[in-house]
Parts: C-alpha cells; structure tokens; sequence
C-alpha cells in the first residue's frame, strides 16, 4: 500500500482541495480500504503456506532422524534438515496445491488493483477524466 493512501482520511472532502490539485483525496481511501480485505487475506493465505511448508520440513526432519535410529544409525540434525528441506519442496506443490493456488491468485488481485489504481492515479495527474 503506498504512504499517499495510509495518510489519506476518508473523511476528507473531495472538494476541499481537489480542484486546487486535480486529484480526489477519497478515492484512494475507498481503494485503500478495498484492498485491504484482500490483501488481509493474502497475507493469511501466505501465512499459512509458509507454516504448512514449515510444518512438512519439521515432520520430515523428525523422520529423517529418528526413523534410522530404529536400525541403530545416527543421522545429524543438520543433515536431516537439509534433506527435509529438499525433499519439503516437491512434497508441498502436490499436498498443499489449493493453498498454493489460492496464494497466487491472491498476488494477482493485488497485481492487477496495483495496475488499476496506477493507471487511474496516472490518468488524474495528466487531468484526464475530470468532470
């Protein structure tokens, strides 16, 4: 989210010093709070891929090491964390696929309202669209 949008308040009037400036202080504010459902969900969606992969490499360690201990072999806990790891990321594009599609089309959304909103603030600084 830009600094313009966080220091705008929406309780501002668009015609206080809009015509002064040629840009609308309310609209981003809308934009600011409509991105904000969003990319609150994103951020949760990230959230919880990063700790579904975490939680795969930490079983997958856990594996590593105490499997073989069964046989009577020593396996390092670093050891066992670089093959977690390595074997953590083909394991979690097929297990945790839905998140990791959800996680994407989130970052698009929000690609796509950037560009929208880029355009737009683009297009009232040029003075176009104004009534």
């Amino acid at each position: 989210m830009n600094d313009e949008r966080r220091n705008d308040s929406p309780e501002q009037d668009s015609s206080s010093d809009s015509r002064s400036e040629g840009i609308s202080h309310t609209t981003p504010a809308k934009g600011a709070v409509r991105a904000s459902g969003s990319t609150g969900t994103l951020v949760r969606d990230v959230a919880l891929y990063s700790l579904a992969r975490l939680g795969l490499v930490v079983v997958l360690a856990l594996l590593i090491i105490y499997v073989p201990r069964v046989f009577g072999v020593e396996i390092p806990l670093l050891v066992a964390a670089l093959f977690a790891v390595l074997i953590a990321l083909p394991v979690s594009l097929v297990l945790f696929k839905t998140l990791r599609r959800r996680v994407n089309e989130g970052i698009a959304a929000v690609d796509e309202r950037r560009r929208t909103d880029r355009a737009d603030l683009e297009n009232r600084l040029r003075g176009e669209g104004r009534r």
